[in-house]
């Protein structure tokens, strides 16, 4: 999506935002009104990009009626949110177009982060002219049109998507790469296999568990980094065993963060003790599980003795399914996980499927554990907590907490940064309480990249978009 489409700003080379579809732009004294001038440029199809674009693919995206998953990112403008609930029509959307050069974009609060924001899929526009011409079938291959580096050429599903630079890009002069290949590819053994006979330039993720070859092999091929994101499971809160908070505990206890980030799968995350990864920005990230400091032993006991007082033991286990994808690295850490389990009487059963299917799944709150992983959107600690929240898509979880939403609600009304994160903290601390999820470990980017790929730099949002990188010397 990245590279088929500009949003009003876009990533440069090592994934911060700097000017897209917006040439430039301008924020009022209260930082709650944004004026963006945007770039003379068109459509793959020649038709002039217009701010009107945004407007609509704006209303269209929180438009109940389309019903989009996402739709709660764009809440910061406003109105937003009563348009998702269906209380004001999505022409009350505050965002206008004076003229065909001019975006005019109103928010709820200040919020600094809003160029990151609009980097996202989210915020992207969509060419109007083809939506009313071919109604949902807009998006087809045959149809699409980007306003990005490049277009689709191919699509083959289940296979390949094959990319073609688009000779109408803005900066088309400077992009270097002239077709694109992206393999889809479940299996991260088999992609590797590809890699090292160079079919593959690049591979995202490598399998954990060959990290100890490719650092004897191929070192220079290995482009991880902190990432802004984190691995964690969820329970799910409309099955009644877990909303006794002694269960979720005695989960989060037993669960051994240590061995499956250094044992498991060694790649050098970091165990997670909080949801809020760090390098999160203008957030004061202390809160932490309150058993972080105790002895794995020690959680083990008192896990033990949570299980015991719901009537659980030695002789009648306590039955649960966890749920995750076919990823093997997934699937190695729940072997690990059933076993961690078994310790304090409970008998894990592990679900498996494909990607999309585990995605549907959490959606529909369909299981009682979760494998779940979350990279940020934009480089502010609400876009994970806003996971928490009542009304939120992804809650996969179905928490719901008054308070906390009455804390994240205060913080984004506050402009002061030091007291919005402070505000946050307090409810980050709150769910942590309540063992709300359980967390794993704080994700790194998982690239390896071929010694002739060109301009490929890691950074901390796991950006690395074509236009910015170049082929040399590779081999025939």
């Amino acid at each position: 999506m990245g590279d088929l489409m500009m949003g009003l700003a876009t990533e440069d080379a090592r994934g911060r935002p700097i000017p897209g579809a917006a040439q430039s732009w301008a924020l009022s004294p209260d930082g709650k009104t944004w004026t963006f001038h945007i770039r003379d440029h068109r459509w793959s199809d020649g038709v002039p990009v217009t701010a009107q674009d945004f407007v609509f693919a704006w209303r269209r995206l929180l438009d109940p009626k389309t019903a989009a998953p996402y739709a709660y990112n764009m809440w910061v403008v406003k109105n937003a949110e009563k348009i998702s609930a269906g209380a004001l029509p999505p022409s009350a959307l505050g965002v206008s177009a004076p003229d065909d050069k001019t975006l005019v974009v109103q928010l709820e609060h200040p919020a600094a982060y809003l160029p990151e924001l609009l980097m996202h899929q989210t915020a992207f526009p969509i060419p109007r002219h083809t939506v009313l011409k071919y109604g949902n079938a807009w998006s087809r291959p045959r149809n699409d049109v980007s306003n990005g580096a490049y277009k689709i050429g191919e699509w083959v599903p289940n296979d390949h998507v094959t990319l073609v630079k688009n000779p109408l890009f803005y900066d088309a002069a400077h992009v270097k790469i002239q077709t694109v290949r992206y393999f889809n590819t479940p299996d991260a053994q088999g992609a590797l296999i590809r890699f090292r006979g160079h079919e593959l330039d690049t591979q995202n993720p490598y399998p954990a568990a060959q990290i100890g070859w490719l650092r004897a092999h191929a070192p220079d091929t290995i482009k991880s980094v902190p990432y802004l994101g984190v691995d964690y499971i969820v329970a799910n809160f409309r099955r009644k065993a877990f909303q006794d908070i002694r269960m979720r505990e005695a989960l989060s206890l037993a669960y051994n963060r240590e061995a499956v980030a250094y044992k498991i799968r060694r790649v050098g995350e970091r165990p997670a003790y909080n949801m809020i990864p760090p390098g999160v920005a203008n957030y004061p990230n202390t809160a932490s599980l309150d058993f972080k400091a105790m002895p794995y032993a020690a959680r083990i006991e008192k896990a033990r003795a949570l299980m015991r007082a719901m009537g659980y033991g030695p002789q009648h286990h306590f039955h649960l399914v966890y749920a995750t994808s076919t990823n093997p690295d997934q699937r190695r850490a729940a072997a690990a996980i059933q076993q961690m389990f078994a310790q304090i009487y409970i008998d894990m059963t592990i679900s498996s499927v494909e990607i999309a299917q585990h995605l549907q799944r959490m959606q529909q709150h369909d299981f009682d554990i979760a494998n779940a992983a979350w990279i940020a959107d934009f480089n502010d600690a609400s876009n994970f907590l806003d996971l928490l929240r009542t009304t939120a898509d992804n809650n996969y979880g179905g928490y719901s907490n008054p308070q906390y939403d009455a804390l994240m609600d205060k913080a984004q009304q506050t402009a002061d940064l030091k007291e919005r994160g402070r505000l946050m903290e307090q409810a980050e601390a709150l769910a942590l309480s309540q063992y709300a999820w359980l967390p794993c470990y704080f994700l790194l980017t998982m690239d390896i990249v071929q010694p002739w790929v060109k301009g490929w730099i890691p950074n901390i949002r796991g950006f690395n978009r074509t236009r910015w990188l170049s082929i040399e010397g590779r081999p025939q």
